[in-house]
Protein backbone atom coordinates (compact mmCIF):
# COMPACT_ATOMS: atom_id res chain seq x y z
CA UNK A 1 0.00 0.00 0.00
CA UNK A 2 2.67 2.72 0.51
CA UNK A 3 4.80 1.60 -2.16
CA UNK A 4 1.80 2.22 -4.21
CA UNK A 5 1.14 5.51 -2.75
CA UNK A 6 4.55 6.62 -3.17
CA UNK A 7 3.91 5.57 -6.91
CA UNK A 8 0.53 7.61 -7.13
CA UNK A 9 2.73 10.55 -5.52
CA UNK A 10 5.68 10.41 -7.80
CA UNK A 11 2.72 10.64 -11.29
CA UNK A 12 1.20 13.25 -9.49
CA UNK A 13 4.02 15.14 -8.95
CA UNK A 14 5.49 14.23 -12.51
CA UNK A 15 2.19 15.82 -14.01
CA UNK A 16 2.61 18.90 -12.75
CA UNK A 17 5.93 19.61 -13.98
CA UNK A 18 6.88 22.53 -16.62
CA UNK A 19 7.22 20.74 -20.17
CA UNK A 20 10.52 21.01 -21.84
CA UNK A 21 10.35 23.37 -24.79
CA UNK A 22 13.26 24.83 -26.90
CA UNK A 23 12.91 27.75 -29.04
CA UNK A 24 15.17 27.88 -31.43
CA UNK A 25 16.87 31.11 -33.68
CA UNK A 26 19.19 30.58 -36.94
CA UNK A 27 21.11 33.27 -37.98
CA UNK A 28 23.27 33.22 -41.18
CA UNK A 29 25.94 35.87 -42.04
CA UNK A 30 26.02 39.12 -43.49
CA UNK A 31 27.51 39.71 -46.86
CA UNK A 32 31.42 41.96 -47.21
CA UNK A 33 31.11 45.24 -47.61
CA UNK A 34 33.66 45.20 -50.49
CA UNK A 35 31.17 42.86 -52.74
CA UNK A 36 28.10 45.28 -52.06
CA UNK A 37 29.93 47.77 -53.38
CA UNK A 38 30.39 46.22 -57.07
CA UNK A 39 26.65 46.30 -56.96
CA UNK A 40 24.06 48.89 -58.32
CA UNK A 41 22.85 50.72 -55.57
CA UNK A 42 19.55 48.95 -55.85
CA UNK A 43 20.97 45.96 -55.54
CA UNK A 44 22.67 46.57 -52.29
CA UNK A 45 20.35 45.11 -49.93
CA UNK A 46 23.49 43.61 -47.47
CA UNK A 47 25.34 46.55 -46.53
CA UNK A 48 24.46 46.71 -42.61
CA UNK A 49 26.53 43.43 -40.86
CA UNK A 50 23.34 43.54 -37.88
CA UNK A 51 20.71 43.07 -40.66
CA UNK A 52 20.00 39.48 -39.40
CA UNK A 53 21.22 39.77 -35.65
CA UNK A 54 18.65 42.62 -35.29
CA UNK A 55 15.89 40.44 -37.00
CA UNK A 56 16.55 37.96 -34.42
CA UNK A 57 17.07 39.67 -31.45
CA UNK A 58 13.28 41.18 -32.41
CA UNK A 59 11.85 37.45 -32.76
CA UNK A 60 13.73 36.74 -29.39
CA UNK A 61 11.87 39.50 -27.69
CA UNK A 62 8.64 38.34 -28.87
CA UNK A 63 9.10 34.93 -27.37
CA UNK A 64 9.87 36.34 -24.33
CA UNK A 65 7.05 38.39 -24.69
CA UNK A 66 4.53 35.26 -25.54
CA UNK A 67 5.97 32.34 -23.72
CA UNK A 68 6.95 34.09 -20.36
CA UNK A 69 10.89 34.88 -18.65
CA UNK A 70 11.41 31.38 -18.05
CA UNK A 71 11.85 30.40 -22.00
CA UNK A 72 14.60 28.29 -23.41
CA UNK A 73 16.04 30.16 -26.00
CA UNK A 74 18.86 28.83 -28.28
CA UNK A 75 20.18 30.69 -31.06
CA UNK A 76 22.66 29.35 -33.36
CA UNK A 77 24.66 32.06 -35.33
CA UNK A 78 27.06 31.28 -38.19
CA UNK A 79 30.43 32.66 -36.68
CA UNK A 80 32.59 33.03 -39.62
CA UNK A 81 30.72 35.33 -41.34
CA UNK A 82 30.61 37.91 -38.00
CA UNK A 83 34.50 37.23 -37.83
CA UNK A 84 35.29 38.29 -41.44
CA UNK A 85 32.66 40.92 -41.49
CA UNK A 86 34.23 41.79 -38.21
CA UNK A 87 37.83 41.75 -39.50
CA UNK A 88 36.55 43.93 -42.30
CA UNK A 89 34.74 47.03 -40.71
CA UNK A 90 37.26 46.45 -37.07
CA UNK A 91 34.29 46.08 -34.48
CA UNK A 92 34.11 43.14 -32.71
CA UNK A 93 30.85 41.87 -33.91
CA UNK A 94 31.27 39.01 -31.97
CA UNK A 95 31.60 40.06 -28.31
CA UNK A 96 28.64 42.48 -29.65
CA UNK A 97 26.67 39.34 -30.29
CA UNK A 98 27.07 37.48 -27.31
CA UNK A 99 26.27 40.98 -25.30
CA UNK A 100 22.79 40.69 -27.30
CA UNK A 101 22.27 36.77 -26.63
CA UNK A 102 23.44 37.55 -22.51
CA UNK A 103 21.38 40.42 -22.35
CA UNK A 104 18.36 38.64 -23.57
CA UNK A 105 19.32 35.40 -21.68
CA UNK A 106 19.65 33.23 -24.54
CA UNK A 107 21.98 30.40 -25.23
CA UNK A 108 24.52 31.31 -27.71
CA UNK A 109 25.87 28.53 -29.44
CA UNK A 110 28.16 29.28 -32.57
CA UNK A 111 28.62 26.85 -35.87
CA UNK A 112 30.72 27.18 -38.70
CA UNK A 113 29.08 24.96 -41.21
CA UNK A 114 26.05 23.10 -42.09
CA UNK A 115 27.53 19.58 -40.67
CA UNK A 116 28.44 21.49 -37.21
CA UNK A 117 24.77 23.24 -37.17
CA UNK A 118 23.07 20.14 -37.91
CA UNK A 119 24.92 17.97 -35.52
CA UNK A 120 24.16 20.86 -32.80
CA UNK A 121 20.79 20.86 -33.45
CA UNK A 122 20.26 17.37 -33.31
CA UNK A 123 21.80 17.48 -29.80
CA UNK A 124 18.47 18.51 -28.48
CA UNK A 125 16.43 16.84 -26.16
CA UNK A 126 13.55 14.65 -27.98
CA UNK A 127 10.69 16.50 -28.69
CA UNK A 128 12.11 19.58 -26.91
CA UNK A 129 11.50 22.29 -30.41
CA UNK A 130 8.37 24.26 -29.91
CA UNK A 131 9.45 27.21 -32.27
CA UNK A 132 11.96 27.39 -34.89
CA UNK A 133 13.26 30.74 -36.91
CA UNK A 134 15.81 31.09 -39.46
CA UNK A 135 16.71 34.71 -40.17
CA UNK A 136 19.67 34.65 -43.50
CA UNK A 137 19.95 34.67 -47.26
CA UNK A 138 18.27 32.18 -48.65
CA UNK A 139 16.61 30.76 -51.90
CA UNK A 140 14.07 28.25 -52.82
CA UNK A 141 16.22 25.27 -52.59
CA UNK A 142 18.28 25.86 -49.23
CA UNK A 143 19.54 28.47 -46.35
CA UNK A 144 22.61 29.92 -46.89
CA UNK A 145 24.66 30.64 -43.96
CA UNK A 146 26.67 32.71 -46.02
CA UNK A 147 26.32 34.28 -49.28
CA UNK A 148 28.84 37.15 -50.60
CA UNK A 149 31.50 36.61 -48.06
CA UNK A 150 33.99 34.50 -49.03
CA UNK A 151 32.92 34.75 -52.79
CA UNK A 152 30.56 37.16 -54.44
CA UNK A 153 27.33 36.33 -55.26
CA UNK A 154 28.19 32.74 -54.05
CA UNK A 155 27.44 30.85 -50.82
CA UNK A 156 29.72 28.66 -49.22
CA UNK A 157 27.63 27.02 -46.08
CA UNK A 158 24.43 25.97 -47.03
CA UNK A 159 21.58 23.69 -45.85
CA UNK A 160 20.16 22.66 -48.86
CA UNK A 161 16.82 20.49 -49.21
CA UNK A 162 18.92 17.49 -49.45
CA UNK A 163 20.77 17.58 -46.26
CA UNK A 164 17.46 17.80 -44.41
CA UNK A 165 16.72 14.24 -44.15
CA UNK A 166 19.87 14.50 -41.94
CA UNK A 167 18.00 16.80 -39.25
CA UNK A 168 16.09 15.13 -36.54
CA UNK A 169 12.47 15.13 -36.65
CA UNK A 170 11.98 13.85 -33.32
CA UNK A 171 13.88 16.97 -31.32
CA UNK A 172 11.12 18.84 -32.89
CA UNK A 173 7.50 19.07 -30.76
CA UNK A 174 4.56 17.39 -32.97
CA UNK A 175 2.77 20.93 -33.26
CA UNK A 176 6.27 23.08 -33.64
CA UNK A 177 5.99 26.42 -35.41
CA UNK A 178 9.06 26.98 -37.93
CA UNK A 179 9.92 29.60 -39.93
CA UNK A 180 11.77 30.39 -42.59
CA UNK A 181 12.82 34.46 -43.23
CA UNK A 182 14.65 34.23 -46.02
CA UNK A 183 13.59 35.21 -49.51
CA UNK A 184 12.22 32.04 -51.49
CA UNK A 185 11.88 29.39 -48.58
CA UNK A 186 8.06 28.83 -49.84
CA UNK A 187 8.81 28.27 -52.77
CA UNK A 188 10.23 24.75 -52.37
CA UNK A 189 12.25 24.01 -49.26
CA UNK A 190 8.79 24.54 -47.33
CA UNK A 191 7.79 21.16 -48.53
CA UNK A 192 10.68 18.98 -48.59
CA UNK A 193 11.19 20.32 -44.87
CA UNK A 194 7.93 18.86 -43.93
CA UNK A 195 8.50 15.82 -45.66
CA UNK A 196 12.02 15.37 -44.07
CA UNK A 197 11.72 16.93 -40.97
CA UNK A 198 7.87 16.07 -40.07
CA UNK A 199 6.40 19.62 -39.25
CA UNK A 200 5.28 22.73 -41.34
CA UNK A 201 7.65 25.31 -42.31
CA UNK A 202 6.57 28.46 -43.24
CA UNK A 203 8.45 30.48 -45.61
CA UNK A 204 8.52 32.81 -48.26
CA UNK A 205 6.78 33.11 -52.33
CA UNK A 206 9.28 36.00 -52.84
CA UNK A 207 11.96 38.27 -51.61
CA UNK A 208 11.95 39.25 -48.41
CA UNK A 209 12.30 42.74 -47.20
CA UNK A 210 15.11 43.53 -44.13
CA UNK A 211 14.98 47.49 -43.97
CA UNK A 212 12.38 47.44 -41.69
CA UNK A 213 14.60 45.41 -38.64
CA UNK A 214 16.05 48.72 -37.59
CA UNK A 215 12.72 49.85 -36.96
CA UNK A 216 11.78 47.39 -34.42
CA UNK A 217 9.96 45.30 -37.35
CA UNK A 218 10.43 41.46 -38.34
CA UNK A 219 10.98 41.44 -41.76
CA UNK A 220 8.06 41.73 -44.49
CA UNK A 221 7.98 39.24 -47.52
CA UNK A 222 7.05 40.62 -51.18
CA UNK A 223 4.71 37.98 -51.80
CA UNK A 224 2.96 35.61 -49.82
CA UNK A 225 3.68 33.70 -46.44
CA UNK A 226 3.30 29.87 -47.59
CA UNK A 227 3.29 26.63 -45.92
Amino acid sequence: MIGFLRVLLLASFLLVLPSRADHVIATGGPAMRKWEDYRVKEDQHDRWWANFIRASTIRIDEIRLAYGPGAKIVWFVFKPGYQSRAREDGKPYTTWIAGQAAKRRATLVWFDSSAGFIRSLNSLPRGSVETFDFFGHSNRHCFMFDYSNEIMGVSTATLHERDLPRIKGSVFKRNAYCKSWGCHTGESMSAAWKKSVGVPLEGAKGPTDYTVVGQGILPRVKGTWAR
